[in-house]
């Protein structure tokens, strides 16, 4: 029975008659309408919140919140790609770009000298105005011999991708590894949510021809905002 009710509820999210950050019928409500107990209609509402679909907060019952973006992992794409394929717009908040020398980790994803100089760009990305999640990138500063590196105002008004296919940068693929964190005060604050706050972390090295690492970047995406699809084929 509660399956039932998580479905006619999930229709009804679906087709719009909950719009986000509506809230749904209340337990009590619900074991009304249905005639169930409390522990089928909580089980219900458990599940939509399981499939990211509701937030239960106290004293405000249950939420509906924006969808998940989802984004494939069989291709290499930007932010804004992303967003403007699901008919979101994208933007961005630079809190500094600088040349700063590379941890280990930098290093040997870039197979750099530890402590070479790199290009450290710090930045909030945004879908309709809402932060989805924080960048970190570090690249080589020689991609920037020809153009110079980009300002503050460039970034926030654009794509980084972009900036860089413009500038004569183009990447052949990456690697990236995905986990699971709780945010720490920062990336919390960044992201706009209190702690404890679940995020996705995503650690990307891309490559030019020849494999040449150019780019490492280890994104914060907010767990209930972002969801990863990867198409498995049998060996």
């Amino acid at each position: 029975m509660w399956s039932q009710i998580a479905d006619r509820l999930r229709r009804a999210i679906e087709d719009g008659t909950f719009k986000p950050g509506d809230a749904l019928p209340g337990e009590a409500e619900i074991n009304k309408r249905f005639g169930v107990s409390r522990s089928t209609s909580r089980a219900a509402l458990d599940h939509l919140e399981t499939e990211g679909l509701i937030k239960r907060r106290s004293g405000l019952g249950s939420i509906v919140i924006e969808p998940r973006v989802e984004r494939s992992l069989n291709r290499l794409s930007s932010f804004s790609e992303d967003m403007r394929l699901r008919g979101l717009k994208p933007t961005y908040r630079t809190k500094s770009i600088r040349l700063a020398p590379a941890g280990p980790t930098v290093a040997t994803e870039l197979k750099v000298e530890s402590n070479a100089n790199v290009v450290e760009i710090d930045r909030i990305l945004l879908a309709d105005g809402t932060p989805m999640a924080t960048s970190m990138t570090y690249l080589l500063p020689s991609l920037f011999e020809a153009s110079g590196m980009p300002t503050i105002d460039e970034l926030d008004r654009g794509s980084l991708y972009t900036w860089l296919r413009n500038a004569g940068v183009f990447f052949a693929g990456g690697d990236e590894r995905i986990e699971g964190a709780l945010a720490d005060a920062q990336t919390a604050r960044d992201l706009g949510v209190r702690q404890p706050a679940a995020v996705l972390v995503c650690h990307r090295t891309s490559w030019a021809a020849g494999k040449q690492p150019v780019e490492h970047v280890v994104l914060h995406y907010l767990a209930d905002r972002y969801s990863f699809h990867v198409k498995l084929a049998q060996q």
